[in-house]
């Protein structure tokens, strides 16, 4: 019996901490935002979306990434569907487009700075809805002098600040955050050479 009220009450823990650092509600996508926009990291040049020359498999490229560099621990909501209501809440609008291939990675600690978002889009019409959605993330974590970030802890709002890099090629988009972000990018853009 102790050890079913124990587990009951660290499953409770668990699920009162994922909602103090999820905290504020995420931005609207009409648009419109309650909060002032905050400066934009640095991101590539935006491109006219074309048709990628080859297939890429978005969970092995993830996975080359975990293995060349260092990530803070991170959990994938778009595999269990019981987590479809953090994507959304994370990444709004981006589960009502249509995709091959989608894969979001975000850090199982409020206060570590990492992400990873990989998405295929099946039309290149949307490829700047995806860059808009992951803009939005980076904004919504960054906040502004008014509100404070999603990332809630000062040194985190300043990684998501100045280590978030969003790429796309072809039909492909990536947000990248944290340390490594530079060199995902640099990955990213090898497999398309």
């Amino acid at each position: 019996m102790k050890k079913k009220f124990l587990a009951l009450a660290l499953a409770l823990t668990l699920a009162l901490s994922l909602a103090a650092c999820g905290g504020k509600d995420a931005p609207a996508q009409d648009g419109t935002s309650d909060a002032p926009e905050a400066s934009a990291p640095e991101t590539e040049a935006p491109e006219t979306p074309e048709e990628s020359p080859k297939e890429i498999d978005l969970a092995a490229f993830y996975d080359t990434l975990r293995a060349e560099n260092t990530w803070p621990e991170l959990m994938n909501p778009t595999e269990d569907a019981a987590m479809t209501e953090l994507l959304d809440s994370y990444y709004p609008g981006l589960s009502e487009i249509s995709t091959k291939q989608c894969g979001v990675y975000v850090a199982a600690i409020s206060a570590a700075v990492g992400e990873i978002a990989l998405v295929e889009v099946e039309n290149a019409g949307d490829v700047q809805a995806v860059e808009d959605i992951f803009q939005a993330r980076v904004d919504y974590q960054v906040g502004d002098d008014t509100n404070p970030g999603g990332a809630w802890y000062p040194e985190t709002i300043e990684g998501w600040k100045t280590k978030s890099q969003i790429v796309s090629k072809g039909n492909y988009v990536m947000l990248a955050v944290g340390d490594a972000a530079g060199a995902a990018v640099e990955s990213f853009e090898a497999l398309f050479a």
